[in-house]
């Protein structure tokens, strides 16, 4: 395969206090969620992905958002930083879009929102619980909401390479449904493979064919789960297509939203559709700034103040997580004496 369209530089998004931090089944204090934000932001990030605005009851690990997203705004070690960076709040279904614009416009809220279909129907149900015909229309009414009040909105495309529940899914879906979403006025859309099911030929069609229709790179992000291990060769597809936003978690944390929290079963989204709920997760952060160092393609971080935060998160959440680059630090660029 052609190296020819591998970008020189790409651009990072860390989403590892929400999507990260939503499958563990036990409270992350609010100053931990600030300080991993902060030192992700000092280490050059500007787009990051703080808080769910879902409903409480059923994800409660995001009751605080409103805290993490003062706290943000007011830290002092941000003072000088917080002008060019982008705040993303999940923003599933209407309600929740609304409190996330009301907090924007009491000065704290998100810079943009994120909303979600599936092409798979009963993913689509099960994930939102409206179908596609009036979560399209919704998503209508959320984007001319958010828009008015200055606030960008991501609308994601989710089972494009397969969907737990039904199994195979069509690309050429996705790509209908990734114009439907630019047809109503997204800012951008992401490319979710939300459950690990991506083969890294696959991906590289799939966005070999999104970007020959849709072709600005830099409305298009990729998402990538690694519960089966794919993750970075999934990125290395997508590079060789031109893709060049991409985003992930320290540690490689996260996956679908807790169904147990604290020692009570809770809604989350349901029963999980893994067969080990504990092998999950998304990109490690650390392994992907580690990797893209060593090809030589820009990122724009400091590549070792994410792997100090890396190991900082393992404390957080209580045990060793899925990064090779934290346990085995960068690549030597010098003799080691052995």
């Amino acid at each position: 395969m052609s190296w020819k369209k591998v970008p020189k530089k790409v651009e990072l998004a860390d989403i590892t206090v929400r999507d990260g931090f939503q499958h563990e089944e036990k409270w992350i204090p609010t100053n931990a969620k600030i300080w991993v934000v902060e030192e992700l932001i000092l280490a050059g990030y500007t787009r990051i992905e703080a808080t769910n605005y879902g409903n409480p009851k059923s994800m409660p690990q995001f009751v605080d958002s409103d805290e993490v997203l003062k706290g943000i705004r007011e830290s002092k070690r941000l003072a000088q930083k917080m002008s060019h960076v982008e705040l993303t709040a999940v923003t599933i279904r209407e309600k929740s879009a609304e409190r996330a614009i009301e907090a924007k416009l009491k000065g704290y809220g998100p810079e943009r929102i994120l909303m979600m279909v599936s092409t798979s129907p009963s993913h689509m149900k099960k994930n939102s619980g409206l179908d596609h015909k009036d979560y399209w229309a919704e998503a209508e009414r959320v984007i001319k909401k958010a828009h008015a009040a200055g606030v960008k909105v991501n609308g994601t495309v989710s089972t494009i390479w397969g969907c737990p529940i039904e199994g195979p899914t069509k690309l050429e879906d996705a790509v209908t449904f990734t114009r439907r979403w630019f047809e109503i006025g997204a800012d951008d859309v992401e490319h979710a493979d939300h459950d690990g099911s991506a083969p890294p030929n696959k991906v590289h069609d799939y966005f070999a064919m999104v970007l020959e229709e849709m072709p600005d790179p830099k409305k298009h992000v990729a998402h990538f789960h690694v519960t089966r291990g794919w993750g970075l060769a999934n990125v290395v597809a997508a590079l060789q297509a031109g893709i060049t936003r991409y985003e992930s978690t320290l540690g490689g944390i996260g996956g679908q939203p807790a169904n147990f929290f604290e020692g009570s079963p809770i809604g989350g989204t349901g029963k999980y559709y893994y067969q080990d709920p504990n092998n999950v997760g998304l990109i490690s952060t650390e392994d992907l700034v580690v990797m893209l160092d060593e090809m030589g393609i820009e990122h724009g971080l400091d590549v070792d103040r994410i792997l100090a935060t890396g190991r900082m998160v393992e404390r957080i959440v209580g045990r060793k997580l899925r990064s090779e680059s934290v346990k085995s630090g960068r690549v030597p660029k010098h003799s080691t004496g052995f």
